[in-house]
C-alpha cells in the first residue's frame, strides 16, 4: 500500500468497468482530485476500453481484469462493474492489498457484503462504497438543519418514489438492473439504496426492519414493488414506498420533527425545504457537474488522515442489511 502521509504521494487509480456511470458521474471526480491519477482502465471489450482511455487521456488500457488488478503501477482499483461481480472482484483486490473503492450498493447481498468488508478489515487496507449522496453539499445542509435541531426532536422520515415503467422496461429488451441474478430488488436495489444509506447518515443505523416485495407488472425477473417500515436506533421510525409501475414519477422525503419538518428528493434537482416556527426556508444547492467529485476528496481527506469518510464499507454492510431484509432475503 502506498504511504499516504505525505501530501504530494501520487495514488495511481485503475477503473474495473469503465461502463456509463464514469464518463461523468465518477471518472473524471478522480482525474480532477488532487493527488489522484487515473492510471488506466478496464472492460472487457478492448475496443471500448481503448476508446474510453483515449477520450479520457489515460495511458493504459485492459480487457482482462486480472492484468489491471495486478498492474504493479496500480495503488488502488475503483470497481465500477455492475453489482454481481462486486463480491467477486473485491475479494480479489483485498487479497493482494489495494485501496478500493466499489460501486454502491456493496454487493447484491448482506452475505456477500459482508464477506468483502471482512476482507478488507483483516488487512486493514481503506474500502469506500460509492454512496456519494452522504458528501454532496444539497444532503449535507439537511443534515446540518438536523444536527442544530432546526424541527425538534426528530420523530419519523418517510420516502415516496414512484415512476412508470420505462420504454426499455416495455420493450423487454435486456437491463442488469431489473435481471433478478444481478439485482433481485431491480430499481430497488439500484435506486432505493442511495436513500436508506443516507438515511442512516442522518438519523443513525436502523436496527429494526421489515417489508414486503412483489412483482406486479411482470415486465422482468427482479420486483417493481416494495414497501417498508423501520426503526433507527435513535428512535426515529421510517416508511418507504417504492414502485416502478406507477402513472406517475414521485420522489418526495418528508423527515418531521416535533417542531417542524424537512423536505427534499433523493434524485429530483428540487431544492431541499425547512418548514418550522421561523417559517419556511427553501434552498437550492446545485450539485456538481462530476456529482461523486466531493466523495472522491473526501477518499483523498480519508487516506491523508484529514478526516474520517463517511461512506466505508462498515456503513455499506449496514445498507446490505436493511435492503436483504425488507426483500425477505434474511
Amino acid at each position: 500500500m502506498p504511504d499516504n502521509t505525505e501530501n504530494t504521494k501520487i495514488i495511481r487509480w485503475g477503473i474495473l468497468g469503465c461502463g456509463n456511470v464514469t464518463e461523468l458521474k465518477s471518472g473524471p471526480a478522480y482525474q480532477k482530485t488532487t493527488g489522484f491519477k487515473i492510471e488506466a482502465v478496464m472492460r472487457r471489450d478492448a475496443e471500448k476500453a481503448a476508446d474510453y482511455a483515449k477520450r479520457h487521456n489515460i495511458g493504459k488500457f485492459y480487457s482482462d481484469a486480472d492484468e489491471l488488478i495486478n498492474d504493479p503501477e496500480i495503488d488502488a482499483i475503483y470497481i465500477a462493474t455492475p453489482p454481481d461481480t462486486h463480491h467477486f472482484y473485491g475479494l480479489k483486490v483485498a487479497s493482494i492489498g489495494k485501496i478500493c473503492c466499489i460501486e454502491k450498493p456493496l454487493a447484491p447481498s448482506y452475505k456477500e457484503s459482508l464477506e468483502i468488508y471482512e476482507a478488507f478489515t483483516a488487512k486493514n487496507i481503506p474500502l469506500f462504497t460509492a454512496y456519494y449522496r452522504r458528501t454532496l453539499p444539497r444532503f449535507e445542509q439537511v443534515k446540518k438543519w438536523l444536527d442544530n435541531n432546526k424541527i425538534g426532536e426528530i420523530r419519523t422520515i418517510r420516502w415516496n418514489l414512484t415512476k412508470p415503467a420505462s420504454d426499455q422496461d416495455l420493450s423487454g429488451i435486456y437491463n442488469w438492473r431489473t435481471d433478478a441474478k444481478v439485482a433481485p430488488g431491480g430499481y430497488f436495489d439500484d435506486l432505493g439504496s442511495h436513500g436508506l444509506d443516507l438515511f442512516g447518515f442522518f438519523l443513525g443505523n436502523i436496527k429494526e426492519v421489515s417489508g414486503y416485495s412483489l412483482n406486479q407488472q411482470g415486465l422482468y425477473s427482479s420486483n417493481d414493488a416494495v414497501t417498508a417500515c423501520w426503526l433507527h436506533e435513535s428512535g426515529v421510525t421510517g416508511n418507504g414506498n417504492w414502485n416502478f409501475g406507477s402513472h406517475k414519477r414521485e420522489d418526495i422525503v418528508e423527515i418531521t420533527g416535533s417542531k417542524g419538518s424537512i423536505c427534499f428528493s433523493i434524485f429530483e434537482n428540487d431544492s431541499i425545504m425547512l418548514t418550522n416556527e421561523e417559517g419556511i426556508t427553501s434552498l437550492f444547492i446545485e450539485h456538481p457537474e462530476n456529482v461523486q467529485l466531493h466523495h472522491v476528496e473526501r477518499i483523498r481527506e480519508h487516506l491523508l488522515g484529514n478526516s474520517v469518510h463517511p461512506s466505508s464499507g462498515f456503513s455499506a454492510v449496514q445498507t446490505s442489511w436493511v435492503m436483504d431484509t425488507i426483500l425477505g432475503k434474511i
